[in-house]
């Protein structure tokens, strides 16, 4: 039986390459890519921002203001809205390539995907070596974008493997070198490891994953859960079972709005919830689906996100529905909501197409 092989690939920068690619004049400038609230001027967050933007400290989810801030000094530095329809085709285009370059493909977003090549390869990782190459070539000669390539046995080592070299990057993680490869990279390398987790591991004194080892699966159960626990101990090891499965792109519908003030009173989020579920109603009905997941989002007053779904028990087209079940996850989220609350999303997903195509290109 040949070795697993499996891709993660992640299209560098994404939104700013895509600026780049409608004004190739952009690619020797500082390019941040901002999703602007409806309050005017400079309010919202950094989306992505390009190399040359980075180098001053620029990163996604900064506010634009922190980002100006730190680019005053640069005058040929430029600041773009999201055009998210444009990116989505670039994607569209990009993964309809990658598509064919692999056995199985799995859609994780607009800019990153899972690919299981053992077939392609004979679970060769020379041959794997070069077929990402190939496909790196594909996707510049075609559609003029960089990307980044892990490439190891599982998903888990590839995502690594594919932040190690950024941009324009490929790694190569052969089978007897897994170990080697993740030991000495910090804990923040494992994909799920966030900052509060970083820091209480750091608190211990544990720094690398080579460290975090150290910890048996007993005690960082104690520390996480079970769940949790058991995921870092074999991820520490480079353990991970789950198959590239093949996915399409996920269709849903969504709105998001900027609130008139931050805040999290029910009855004020609720009149706009109803709205945003009005809107996205018509937009079902107008394309003839039932759907059978809601969920709603808060962007927070920090920039962080928060998030809740439900689905239900039948696929239904009822607008009643969409409003009871959307103030129903209101009301929990705001159970134990410490921030206010600045924009406010309603998504609705897992259709069922009563007849018509599926057509959809809006995101959160």
């Amino acid at each position: 039986m040949h070795e697993r092989v499996v891709f993660h690939i992640d299209f560098d920068y994404f939104y700013a390459q895509c600026e780049e690619l409608r004004k190739p004049e952009l690619r020797t400038r500082p390019v941040v890519v901002c999703v602007f609230s409806d309050r005017g001027g400079d309010s919202g967050a950094v989306a992505t921002a390009n190399y040359q933007a980075r180098k001053y400290g620029v990163k996604s989810g900064m506010p634009i203001k922190f980002a100006k801030r730190k680019l005053e000094e640069v005058p040929e530095a430029v600041f773009l809205p999201t055009d998210f329809e444009y990116y989505s085709e670039i994607s569209e285009a990009a993964m309809k390539i990658i598509r064919e370059h692999a056995d199985i493909f799995e859609y994780v977003g607009r800019d990153e995907a899972y690919l299981d090549v053992t077939k392609k390869t004979g679970g060769n990782f020379a041959s794997a070596a070069h077929l990402a190459q190939q496909l790196k070539n594909a996707l510049r000669s075609n559609i003029g974008l960089s990307s980044t390539i892990g490439v190891s046995v599982n998903k888990l080592v590839s995502k690594i493997a594919s932040g190690f070299k950024k941009p324009d990057g490929l790694t190569v993680v052969q089978p007897d070198k897994t170990e080697s490869f993740l030991d000495p990279l910090p804990i923040k390398d494992i994909p799920g490891i966030g900052k509060k987790t970083e820091e209480k591991f750091h608190e211990m004194g544990l720094q690398t994953i080579s460290d975090l080892k150290k910890l048996d699966v007993f005690k960082l159960n104690s520390l996480f859960g079970r769940k949790t626990g058991t995921y870092i101990f074999n991820a520490a090891r480079g353990i991970d079972d789950y198959p590239v499965s093949p996915r399409g792109d996920p269709i849903q519908y969504s709105r998001i709005i900027t609130l008139k003030q931050d805040t999290k009173d029910f009855e004020f989020l609720a009149k706009d919830l109803e709205h945003l579920c009005i809107e996205i109603h018509g937009a079902i009905l107008k394309d003839n689906l039932v759907f059978k997941s809601i969920g709603i989002q808060f962007v927070q007053e920090d920039l962080s996100n928060r998030t809740k779904s439900r689905t239900l028990k039948n696929p239904t087209s009822s607008l009643d529905e969409l409003k009871k079940t959307a103030l129903q996850l209101l009301k929990e989220l705001l159970e134990d909501q410490r921030l206010l609350v600045r924009r406010l999303g309603v998504k609705v997903s897992d259709f069922t197409e009563v007849a018509g195509q599926i057509d959809i290109t809006s995101y959160f």
